[in-house]
């Protein structure tokens, strides 16, 4: 099996799968196969992987400057700090604040001694951001989706899923044992076939999961089109809006707030590792549903709960997406500003949310060209194969409500040298 055929189009990729080709082989043989694959002689050259940051998240960061010991200032895109609050003022006071009050962590799960005033105020928050009677929160956004999808599906049931899926929500799959079946991404006729189609199981449901805003390519999931669909059908809708709470619809309430369907959606995951820069999930939803989930979610019950100072940070973001609503605005600017600097070099790019992709044609060495960005002074993430297929590379842009329009002019200029080499054609076809 081929990269092509692993390939999911969000962050879905089996490298074990692709390294062994079905192949039973012991974990020295595993560890030595995968070794001769990170460190090829042919491989390496330009590689960028782990930079090590010394300042905090910013638009501009300070990254140490390979084995020399110096550090360099570089222009940061490729953060999900979307609103700038990782080093926001108001979060850093009201961290300290909540350290002096609650100390560092609890030392417990959710269910015994690991909820607190905090975790109590933040669930309800959610739900009220989302319009949903309740909430609860995870330890990570990979738990959330493990946990609502193995704690709410069962064998009995059949989920329909978009292909750009993320991991953690077919993980999810695996563990619940639900009958899946995928779909093309964002390709509403061919969900609503898949739905025509089901054969009707007695005493099982139907579950359909979409993401409102997929973080490979910054893309939106038809929400206004799904929507009418799950209520002709009788489908649950999930909806794992990762990277668009915070920064899609009115005061950052979400995709589906974006979509017009805000009351619509049954079950939304979100994470508190894109727009609030710490870390953490949630599930919200009918009152009920969250609470059969505090039992029978084991990714809930079985892991300690997020320490104070974190939650702290989330509730400070949320009073700043109330109260400063020209950071949302701000980062819209951004985006459309961004999207016209690369339609000036030749991308056709129109992008929705903070995520652009830059497509590498293919033949490119993007490792190379990620090492041409970093002696650019300008910080951008690679994905390459065998994430994506040699065809789908990409740099994955991300901005920020914090950016200047000289950072992004700054992005674009650096985007036209190290694409120099690339013909027109590939310029326009990316």
């Amino acid at each position: 099996m081929d990269a092509n055929t692993l390939y999911q189009g969000g962050e879905n990729f089996d490298l074990r799968q692709m390294l062994l080709k079905g192949r039973s082989l012991s974990l020295r043989d595993r560890t030595a196969l995968f070794g001769a694959f990170l460190h090829a002689p042919d491989a390496d050259q330009g590689h960028i992987c782990r930079r090590e940051i010394r300042s905090a998240s910013d638009r501009e960061v300070l990254v140490a400057d390979g084995d020399a010991g110096t550090s360099r200032t570089m222009l940061m895109f490729g953060s999900n700090n979307y609103l700038g609050l990782a080093n926001h003022p108001l979060v850093q006071e009201r961290v300290a604040r909540c350290i002096a009050e609650f100390g560092v962590g609890i030392g417990g799960p959710p269910l015994l001694n690991g909820y607190t005033s905090l975790h109590k105020e933040l669930e309800a928050r959610l739900a009220e951001l989302k319009h949903t009677e309740d909430c609860l929160i995870f330890s990570s956004g990979y738990a959330a989706n493990v946990g609502v999808v193995s704690g709410l599906m069962s064998r009995s049931d059949t989920v329909l899923y978009d292909a750009y899926s993320h991991a953690s929500f077919c993980d999810g799959i695996k563990l619940s044992g639900v009958r899946s079946m995928q779909f093309p991404h964002n390709d509403v006729r061919a969900l609503q076939d898949s739905l025509e189609r089901l054969p009707v199981r007695s005493g099982g449901d139907v579950f359909v999961a979409v993401e409102g805003v997929y973080s490979m390519d910054g893309d939106l999931s038809p929400l206004e089109s799904v929507v009418p669909l799950c209520r002709k059908h009788n489908a649950i809708l999930l909806v794992d809006d990762a990277h668009g709470t915070g920064v899609m619809g009115e005061n950052g309430a979400g995709t589906a707030d974006h979509c017009g369907v805000t009351n619509e959606v049954d079950i939304t995951v979100g994470t508190f590792s894109k727009t609030f820069a710490v870390t953490g999930g949630f599930v919200a939803a009918s009152r009920a549903i969250v609470d059969y989930l505090r039992y029978f979610a084991r990714s809930y019950m079985f892991s300690a709960s997020l320490p104070p100072p974190v939650i702290a940070a989330v509730l400070a973001g949320l009073d700043v997406l109330r109260d400063e609503p020209d950071r949302i605005a701000r980062l819209r600017k951004n985006i459309q500003y961004c999207s016209a600097a690369l339609r000036s070099i030749g991308f056709h790019v129109s992008a929705q949310s903070p995520i652009v992709p830059l497509r590498v044609p293919e033949g490119v060495n993007i490792r190379a060209a990620a090492r041409r960005f970093h002696e650019l002074g300008i910080f951008l993430n690679a994905i390459e194969y065998p994430a994506v297929p040699m065809s789908q590379q990409r740099f994955r842009i991300s901005l920020t409500a914090d950016h200047m329009r000289n950072d992004i002019d700054r992005l674009a200029e650096g985007i036209a040298t190290v694409c120099k080499s690339w013909t027109a054609t590939d310029r326009i076809a990316a």
